[in-house]
């Protein structure tokens, strides 16, 4: 394809410029930079070579028309103020650099007004496909998808209910299992530093996993002590501290990710309290500072590499095929069990 439309600005090295500095077609060059396995060695080097030499960059704007899509795929996350999303992220990234995509990626600061503007903005400007976090949207954002055949997939939740295609896990059976763990260790006084459950489907049904563990003990669950917050270490001190200030106190305090967790654990530390001797701490992601900080945290580990991986492999085939994603995939999570879980005090 020429992509030389644009290259009509003064002093912009053209198409043809390569092509007579490369001493070949400027057929040769186009089919250099869109299809390099299909040109000898030696004229994809001397191509190659008076491109950089030159400075030329292919019209993106003009390939994009001609061909109704830009090679752009946008993800929205809710924040970048922590790790939680940057190792899906980057698998995710690094899939759709190979297959010769370009990754947009916006944050909605766990807001859904931000992230509908965002929705709009991305697909005003071109992009070819979505990754979402979760599936708690309005019926009419995911209208305006379908009927602009945008691919959407949601990540980092699983839900065979869900007609929508995602990629993810079940955050209700795996906290259920990180809080059978906690029960099993002795505790009966538990309580939790989540996420705003309103919006957000993921902490939603982190708490519903729970309750759903102490009631099969035959504990209390809607007497669950719960603190809702922002995700970050400075919330999560500060809901520990209030949730230390409870009589009876917890012994174990379960917090919907490793941000909060991490936050629980140094206010502990600042109110003169043993971890896990006075009090457990738990988390939920198993990002990379669950095993840095000291005890190293009990937490529930996400396969988020895979999930980046694979949710770009998924968008890659909907957009080859021209056939939305249908299918879901669940991926499993296990259990990280570390220093900050123990026994209640005696």
């Amino acid at each position: 394809m020429n992509d030389d439309k644009s290259d009509t600005l003064p002093g912009l090295p053209t198409l043809a410029d390569v092509a007579e500095r490369a001493n070949v077609s400027t057929a040769t060059v186009s089919r250099c930079l869109n299809s390099p396995d299909r040109v000898v060695e030696a004229t994809r080097e001397r191509v190659l070579k008076a491109v950089q030499e030159l400075g030329y960059s292919p019209n993106f704007g003009a390939r994009a028309l001609a061909a109704r899509r830009t090679g752009t795929v946008g993800a929205i996350i809710p924040t970048m103020e922590n790790a939680i999303f940057a190792r899906a992220m980057q698998a995710f990234q690094e899939e759709l650099r190979d297959n010769g995509l370009t990754l947009l990626v916006a944050s909605s600061a766990y807001r859904p007004q931000v992230e509908d503007e965002q929705i709009h903005a991305l697909v005003a400007r071109g992009a070819d496909a979505l990754l979402l976090i979760g599936h708690d949207r309005s019926e009419a954002l995911y209208q305006f998808l379908e009927r602009r055949g945008v691919p959407v997939l949601a990540a980092w939740v699983h839900d065979a209910d869900n007609p929508r295609p995602s990629i993810g896990f079940d955050n209700r059976k795996a906290m259920r299992m990180l809080a059978e763990e906690v029960i099993r260790a002795g505790h009966r006084d538990l309580a939790m530093i989540s996420a705003d459950i309103n919006g957000n489907d993921r902490a939603r049904e982190r708490v519903a996993g729970l309750r759903e563990a102490m009631a099969a003990r035959g504990l209390d669950a809607e007497a669950l002590p719960l603190i809702q917050t922002r995700y970050s270490i400075e919330h999560g001190r500060q809901a520990f501290a209030k949730l230390m200030r409870r009589v009876p106190r917890p012994t174990a305090v379960i917090c919907g990710n490793d941000v909060l967790a991490v936050g629980a654990l140094q206010m502990a530390r600042e109110m003169g309290l043993h971890v896990p001797g006075d009090v457990s701490i738990t988390g939920f992601d198993d990002i990379e500072i669950a095993t840095l900080v000291e005890p190293p945290l009990t937490t529930v580990h996400v396969p988020h590499r895979a999930m980046g991986r694979q949710a770009a492999q998924m968008l890659i085939e909907a957009l080859r095929s021209g056939v939305p994603v249908a299918e879901s995939v669940e991926l499993q999570t296990d259990l990280r069990l570390r220093g900050t879980l123990g026994p209640p005090p005696a």
